[in-house]
């Protein structure tokens, strides 16, 4: 491209319609690599096919979404969902904030502390934030200070999310069969072995062989069947639309847990009435954290891309050394082969 040195300015390249200023790429050569890579296929992947650098494919991404996010819109988003999601080592979290009716990325940073979603909620305009309805999200105690120093009246918008309970509620039923398994395991009982899967699947995936067995196992009376019995009345409670039949719902259920003697399903019942006001407000607005939990799966395929490549990369390093130490053995007997045939003749 032609260039002009200019005393005041210096050095200037001329701009073209067709590439970035010092992408070394045209954009038709960037978009067809962009397409590669989002097929999640890895960038060392691409790199090989198109004869690229890690670097220059890496670069191509992150001009393309440097482009994107100058492209967004300020909208005003009436529904929103805030996640976490592991990344890189077991304790090391990403926040993400998605709009929940069109699943899009709204906001990304490291870790899940208060600042972690305190800068999304500053770079929106107070009209922004008065437009938001609702906010899905899980029990954590963080984001929930911050959403409510932050947007009006969220302690009738903050949605606890129903698969977040629904977890709880499904551990809660584990730890009662564990330990009863382990009890009647010691008196050579085994009827609970086995049969973890079958007291965490959904009933209404049930195939008829698994709702025979359920059924059968339920009328042994086992403590594990009643904590079982608990969390599918506590999943049909999300039916309910109306705050006011929902609390009372949840409220007597509740009640019914403190009775069991099923201490695993207490500690649930204690958790939901102290969160049941975000509870309510999630049956009443109708919303879930689905949409973050994709996002967060293909965070987590991502990482799981980048993991693999990095293991193929050291898998390469270690075959390359193995083979170098053989080599070089090999070299070393060649070496010295004629002075042990001399030191024979002798």
């Amino acid at each position: 491209m032609s260039r002009v040195k200019c005393s005041e300015h210096g050095v200037k390249q001329v701009r073209v319609p067709w590439a970035e200023p010092g992408s070394g790429f045209t954009a038709l050569m960037e978009a067809f690599v962009i397409d590669w890579l989002r097929s999640l296929a890895c960038i060392k992947a691409v790199a090989e096919q198109m004869r690229l650098s890690w670097d220059e494919v890496d670069g191509i991404m992150t001009r393309a979404v440097a482009r994107g996010l100058a492209r967004r819109k300020r909208v005003c988003v009436k529904r929103i969902g805030v996640d976490e999601t592991s990344f890189q080592r077991r304790h090391e979290y990403v926040t993400i904030v998605t709009d929940i009716d069109t699943g899009c990325v709204l906001h990304v940073a490291d870790d899940r502390k208060r600042e972690s979603l305190e800068s999304f909620f500053r770079a929106l305009t107070p009209s922004q934030i008065e437009a938001i309805e609702a906010v899905a999200m899980d029990m954590w105690g963080v984001f929930i200070r911050v959403v409510r120093d932050n947007v009006p009246d969220a302690d009738r918008k903050i949605a606890f999310d129903k698969f977040h309970v629904a977890q709880h509620l499904g551990d809660g039923v584990d730890q009662v069969r564990r330990a009863e398994n382990r009890a009647l395991l010691a008196g050579g009982d085994d009827s609970l072995k086995g049969s973890r899967y079958l007291w965490l699947t959904n009933p209404d995936n049930f195939a008829p062989e698994q709702a025979g067995a359920i059924e059968a196992l339920h009328r042994m009376n086992l403590r594990t069947g009643r904590a079982w019995s608990l969390e599918e009345t506590a999943m049909c409670i999300w039916r309910y639309v109306s705050r006011h039949h929902g609390r009372e719902a949840w409220t007597t259920w509740i009640a019914k847990a403190m009775r069991s003697r099923l201490e695993p399903m207490k500690k649930v019942a204690r958790m939901i009435r102290e969160h049941l006001w975000g509870i309510v407000n999630a049956m009443a607005l109708q919303v879930t954290n689905a949409a973050s939990e994709s996002v967060n799966a293909k965070v987590q395929r991502v990482k799981r891309a980048a993991w693999l490549e990095h293991a193929q990369g050291r898998m390469h390093r270690v075959g390359r050394r193995h083979l170098e130490q053989r080599a070089s053995r090999e070299l070393e007997r060649q070496e010295l082969m004629p002075q042990r045939e001399a030191d024979e003749g002798r």
